[in-house]
């Protein structure tokens, strides 16, 4: 299945029942004062899109960023905003590829089959000339029966063994983050990476606010001496960009690749991790 759907093809199912569409823009990091992004939401969407907030969505008690929520609180989620089981989903953020790779790897990874990305996302809607709405949306409730997918998410401890195992390990921070010389952007938090882990920013998958076609993906992937037919694990910062580098690999044809969750946030302070730094 191509990941991707153009803006023509979305337009011309949008009276489709079946299909819900979703904005999973999260504010870009770093960036002071933080974006609201879900006003911008409300300012301007695509037709009866839902706001999918990944902030809202995570396990606020893990005491990390980002973290999947249980099936259940996921399943009460989605049926509140009206997605429901069968449906065809696709997601799209307000500019750039950052944040919607994630939300689509959630909901994939609970489960939902037919789950796509709009290629270019709102800006290249507006740039197609399509219509968009504003002010809120809310959709009948639906039922969503959440199944994790064990085989697409790691933990530390497994994470712990892939390194032990000399497993592929992709890192999508930047590469002043990965080799120690760029601080993290959460306090406290030594940067360096993993012992073995390949270090890809997830921004070279990208250009003009879309992901690169397969071809080019693949090329950057094999410079890497990534093995594209054997397992992957992606990782990042929190496990949001993990996911465009998972998306990245799944259109290279990529089948087995799995995302660590807790990422960095996690990895960096846990008392046995080691860290290593450039030079």
């Amino acid at each position: 299945m191509n990941p991707l759907v153009s803006p023509a093809w979305l337009a011309s199912r949008l009276q489709d029942p079946t299909l819900v569409i979703v904005d999973a823009t999260l504010p870009p990091v770093g960036v002071v004062p933080t974006v609201d992004t879900r006003s911008r939401y409300l300012a301007q969407h695509l037709p009866g899109a839902v706001f999918f907030d990944i902030e809202e969505l995570s396990d606020h008690s893990s005491g990390l960023p980002h973290t999947m929520p249980s099936p259940e609180a996921f399943s009460r989620a989605m049926a509140a905003l009206g997605i429901g089981d069968g449906m065809t989903i696709v997601v799209y953020e307000q500019a750039g590829v950052f944040s919607a790779p994630r939300a689509r790897w959630m909901l994939r990874t609970f489960g939902a089959q037919n789950v796509f990305l709009l290629d270019g996302g709102l800006a290249a809607w507006l740039e197609a000339g399509l219509p968009t709405e504003s002010g809120p949306v809310q959709r009948p409730t639906a039922s969503f029966a959440a199944k994790l997918d064990p085989n697409a998410i790691r933990n530390y401890r497994q994470i712990q063994q892939a390194i032990a195992d000399a497993g592929q390990i992709v890192d999508a921070r930047s590469a002043g983050r990965f080799a120690g010389t760029a601080p993290e952007p959460r306090p406290g938090l030594s940067s360096g990476h993993m012992p073995g882990s390949i270090s890809l920013p997830f921004t070279e998958l990208v250009e003009g606010g879309r992901l690169k076609d397969p071809a080019k993906l693949r090329e950057i992937f094999l410079a890497k001496d990534i093995d594209l037919d054997g397992p992957i694990t992606t990782t990042c910062g929190s496990g949001v960009t993990a996911a465009v580098i998972a998306i990245g690999l799944e259109i290279a044809g990529t089948k087995q690749v799995s995302l660590y969750d807790g990422s960095w946030a996690e990895y960096a302070q846990q008392p046995g991790a080691t860290i290593e730094k450039a030079g």
